[in-house]
C-alpha cells in the first residue's frame, strides 16, 4: 500500500448535518421536507383511486398513512430522535440493530437525530418511513408515492430515448465485425452516456422535472472536459481481459435512477453483450421505492414494455430485443435488502455475506450514480486527494467502476490542487451536478 494510501486509512468523520450551512444541512432542512410533502401529495391525489379499489377501507387507510408522514416531518423538522420500526417487515431487525448500534457510538449525551447523526444514515432512514406509513395502512401498502414522478421524467425524456435508440441500432448491425479500436470507441461513448444519465435524479431536484430533453450522443463532445477523473481505459482493459482469459464474463450494474437514466444503461448493457464484451448482465434495483427515482422491479419491467410499446421503430425494436435478452436469461434482475439499507458497502461482506460473494463471481461491477457513491466511499470528509481504494476500506469483491455525477460533497481520488482550481471556477461544484467521475478499483490479485 502506499504512503497516500496509508494515510487515508485514517477515517474521517460522517457527513452530517451537523454543521449549519453545509449540503448535508439544507439537504436535511429543505430538500427532505418537500420530498415528504410531495409523497403526501401523491398519497392524497389518488385518493379517489383508493376509494374506488377499496371502498371506504382505502380513504381510512389515505388519511393514516399521511398521518403517519406528516408526523415524520414534524420529527425531522424540530430534531427529534430517530425512532425504531415497528413494521416488522424482513429487515425491520437490521435497521432496529443499526440504530442500536449508533446509540451506543453517540451515548447518552448525543441522541440520535436528523440533525446531529450521519447524513447518510438518517437520509435512508427517511425513505424507510415512508415504506412503513405505508406498509402499515393495507389495503394500500404497496403504493409507489413516486411513481407518478418517475413516469412523467421518462416521457418527457422521450426524444432522448428515440435519438439513443436510434444510434443502438445502427450499431447493433456493424458491431460483430468492428476491429477493437473502434469497439473501444463505441465502448468509451455508451459509458458517458451512461454516465451523464445520472444527471437525471429526482430525489436531487426534490421531485421536479430533470429529465433529458435532448440527444445525449451529441453532448458528449463538450461535457469531456466536466469529467474530472476519467478511468474509462481501466474499466475496458477489466472487460477485454476477462474475455480473452476464459470468454466473455459477467457484468453486475447496481442501477440508479428510473427513466432517461435507466434507459441509459439498457443500452450499454445491450451493446455490452451484442459485442462479446459480457456474457450476461445482472441489475440490481430497490426492493422498495427509494430516493424518489430509483429503480424497482416494476420500473424495470415497466421501461421495457414502455419501449416495446413505443411508435418509434428503432425504440421498439430495442425494447423487443431486451424482452428477449430477459427472457432467455442473458439479463436479469435482483433486488437484495441491503441496496436499501444505510450501510456503507465496507460492511457488506459481514452484513449481506451471500450479496458480496454473488459479486465475486462478476467481471466488472458497474455502481451508478450519488448515493452508490456515497455508500462506496461511507460518505465521510474525505481529503480529496484521498485515494479510491483506501476510500473502499476493504470493499472490492471484483473489479467495480463508479459512475457518478458529483451532487453530495464527498470526492477522492482528485490530483493535488484540483480540487482548490474547481473551488475557485466554481464552489459548489461538488453539488450541482456538472461534474462527473468515471473511477475505477480492482482488487489485488490472488496467487496463481
Amino acid at each position: 500500500m502506499t504512503e497516500a494510501e496509508l494515510e487515508t486509512l485514517r477515517v474521517p468523520p460522517s457527513l452530517s448535518a451537523k454543521v449549519e450551512g453545509s449540503f448535508a444541512y439544507l439537504t436535511i432542512r429543505d430538500r427532505l421536507p418537500t420530498i415528504l410533502t410531495k409523497a403526501v401529495d401523491s398519497i392524497h391525489r389518488n385518493k379517489d383511486k383508493f376509494f374506488e379499489q377499496y371502498g371506504e377501507e382505502g380513504i381510512r387507510a389515505e388519511k393514516a398513512a399521511i398521518g403517519l408522514l406528516s408526523k415524520l416531518r414534524n420529527e425531522l423538522q424540530t430534531d427529534k430522535p430517530v425512532l425504531p420500526l415497528v413494521d416488522e417487515l424482513v429487515d425491520a431487525d437490521g435497521w432496529n440493530r443499526y440504530l442500536q448500534r449508533h446509540e451506543e457510538l453517540q451515548g447518552e449525551q448525543d441522541p440520535v437525530s436528523w440533525f446531529r447523526s450521519p447524513w447518510l444514515y438518517v437520509e435512508c432512514y427517511m425513505y424507510r418511513r415512508i415504506q412503513e406509513a405505508l406498509w402499515l395502512n393495507p389495503p394500500i401498502s404497496g403504493f409507489d408515492a413516486f411513481q407518478e414522478a418517475k413516469t412523467q421524467s421518462y416521457f418527457e425524456s422521450q426524444r432522448a430515448v428515440m435519438a439513443l435508440c436510434t444510434h443502438l441500432e445502427g450499431l447493433r448491425k456493424t458491431v460483430a465485425g468492428l476491429p477493437e479500436d473502434q469497439l473501444l470507441e463505441h465502448f468509451d461513448r455508451l459509458l458517458q452516456v451512461s454516465l451523464w444519465g445520472n444527471k437525471c435524479d429526482l430525489s436531487i431536484s426534490a421531485g421536479q422535472d430533470n429529465s433529458q430533453k435532448t440527444s445525449p450522443i451529441d453532448s458528449l463532445a463538450e461535457l469531456r472536459p466536466f469529467i474530472l477523473v476519467d478511468d474509462t481505459r481501466s474499466v475496458w482493459s477489466a472487460l477485454v481481459s476477462a474475455r480473452d482469459r476464459g470468454g466473455p464474463g459477467r457484468v453486475d450494474i447496481i442501477l440508479d435512477n428510473a427513466g432517461f437514466e435507466l434507459t441509459t444503461d439498457l443500452v450499454l448493457a445491450d451493446f455490452l453483450v451484442a459485442s462479446g464484451l459480457a456474457r450476461t448482465v445482472r441489475f440490481h434495483g430497490k426492493s422498495m421505492p427509494w430516493f424518489v427515482s430509483d429503480v424497482t422491479a416494476q420500473d424495470f419491467t415497466w421501461t421495457i414494455r414502455q419501449t416495446v410499446a413505443s411508435n418509434h421503430r428503432f425504440m421498439s425494436e430495442s425494447g423487443v430485443q431486451w424482452q428477449s435478452y430477459v427472457r432467455e436469461g442473458v439479463w436479469t434482475y435482483h433486488d437484495h435488502p441491503f441496496w436499501t439499507q444505510p450501510h456503507p458497502f465496507c460492511d457488506m461482506a459481514a452484513d449481506a455475506p451471500d450479496l458480496y460473494a454473488g459479486l465475486q463471481g462478476a467481471a466488472l461491477v458497474l455502481f451508478k450514480g450519488d448515493l452508490n457513491y456515497r455508500k462506496l466511499t461511507g460518505d465521510r470528509e474525505w481529503a480529496p486527494t484521498a485515494a479510491f481504494g483506501a476510500a473502499l476500506r476493504g470493499f472490492a469483491p471484483a473489479p467495480l467502476c463508479s459512475l457518478r455525477t458529483l451532487k453530495a460533497n464527498v470526492q477522492v481520488g482528485l490530483q493535488p490542487g484540483q480540487a482548490e482550481q474547481l473551488s475557485q471556477r466554481q464552489p459548489d461544484w461538488m453539488t450541482c451536478g456538472q461534474y462527473a467521475v468515471v473511477q475505477f478499483h480492482s482488487p489485488p490479485r490472488r496467487g496463481p
